[in-house]
């Protein structure tokens, strides 16, 4: 059920203390933005990103309905739209949402008129749709559709990204929601990547036969996107030893549990620490290879969430490691660091119809340690 709002509206109305730290502000209004840029000029660059907007309580995720963002919050099930004059304006509440540690609303994603969004409902996750109604500044909520119900969750490792691929499928990531060896379980759907039709159904030419599993072996992917060739690219959160970086094939196997990183470096994190662990391939047949990251890092470095794929480079969103990693597309094994510790924890970044990039921080998620303003949604042209 949503309930629908259209004026502004207070935060969240609880405290966050999910970790046993508050959320800063947690009573006071979604503000408008205060600009660190000169947003007149129309294109702040990475050392000055504008401020978009500030007050937002534990966002997840940004998905542009026209030229409008929508934003998520985790906690409260509320989607606001962001006005141009930096205001958040909540469009509906999910009363559904429910969850500890790291579940609650989380993905959005919007094809033509609808929106759909991913969420933990009680002792499950969820996806859902609704229409879109109205025009910018007016934006509402249909009515309510599930188009898929019984994922499993958990307080942790849950994924919980949602997007429009080029071929017009709806993906979704799914963490192995505390249970290791469910992402090598190809009927199971925790650690997984998942393919199917807007309307929630298995496509027919997916890689598992009758199944909506695309890709296996995945501890918590967080981020997943597209370069102009159709090639698809994933973020993932490894334990204790390496985050990855992974180019996604149909059927592919990424290696969880039993390998953690590229697997001549694979350590603490994998049962196995080497390619070809008994789970086998992305077949399940016992030999088979598990696929390397082009790219890993600490988590300490990265823990990262949210991807975008730009003409040139591929940003990845970094929690603990509080800065965007910038790959080169055409040098997938190399990056560079931006705001590096600048705005804390960042969750979510994507790139806007006017080529500029917007980036979700997430300090008031529990974990971070918020400053006055956040959390903030930040912009700046590449």
């Amino acid at each position: 059920m949503v309930a629908l709002l259209t004026a502004c509206s207070s935060g969240a109305g609880e405290t966050d203390d999910r970790d046993g730290t508050a959320s800063a502000g947690a009573e006071s209004e979604s503000s408008g933005a205060q600009s660190g840029s000169d947003s007149a000029a129309g294109a702040p660059d990475a050392d000055s990103p504008e401020v978009v907007a500030t007050g937002l309580e534990a966002p997840w995720s940004v998905a542009f309905t026209g030229d409008t963002p929508l934003v998520s919050e985790r906690d409260s099930g509320r989607i606001l739209e962001i006005g141009d004059d930096g205001q958040a304006r909540e469009i509906g509440r999910i009363d559904e949402v429910s969850g500890s540690g790291e579940a609650g609303l989380h993905g959005l994603a919007v094809d033509d008129d609808r929106l759909y969004a991913f969420f933990a409902a009680g002792t499950e996750n969820r996806i859902v749709r609704f229409d879109l109604l109205g025009e910018a500044g007016d934006l509402s909520l249909g009515e309510e559709e599930t188009i898929l119900d019984g994922l499993p969750t958990a307080n942790f490792h849950n994924g919980g990204r949602l997007a429009l691929g080029p071929d017009r499928m709806l993906y979704a990531t799914l963490g192995d929601t505390g249970d290791r060896d469910s992402a090598q379980d190809e009927k199971a759907l925790s650690g997984k990547i998942l393919r199917m039709t807007p309307d929630g159904q298995v496509p027919d030419d997916n890689p598992f036969g009758d199944s909506l599993v695309f890709s296996m072996g995945h501890r918590n992917p967080q981020g997943i996107g597209w370069d102009d060739e159709g090639t698809m690219y994933a973020s993932e959160f490894g334990q204790d030893t390496w985050d990855e970086l992974n180019v996604i094939e149909a059927g592919g196997n990424y290696g969880w549990p039993e390998v953690e990183g590229i697997a001549e470096d694979a350590g603490a994190g994998g049962d196995a620490g080497r390619a070809g662990g008994d789970a086998g391939g992305a077949g399940g047949d016992a030999g088979g290879d598990f696929i390397d990251p082009v790219q890993q890092w600490s988590p300490a470095e990265a823990s990262p969430s949210g991807l975008a794929v730009t003409d040139d480079n591929i940003l990845i969103a970094g929690l603990r490691g509080e800065r965007l990693h910038q790959v080169p597309l055409d040098d997938l094994s190399t990056s560079t660091e931006l705001w590096s510790g600048e705005h804390g924890r960042l969750r979510d970044v994507v790139q806007a119809p006017d080529g500029s990039l917007l980036v979700l921080t997430n300090n008031t998620d529990g974990r971070g340690e918020p400053g006055p303003d956040d959390d903030r949604l930040l912009r700046f042209t590449p």
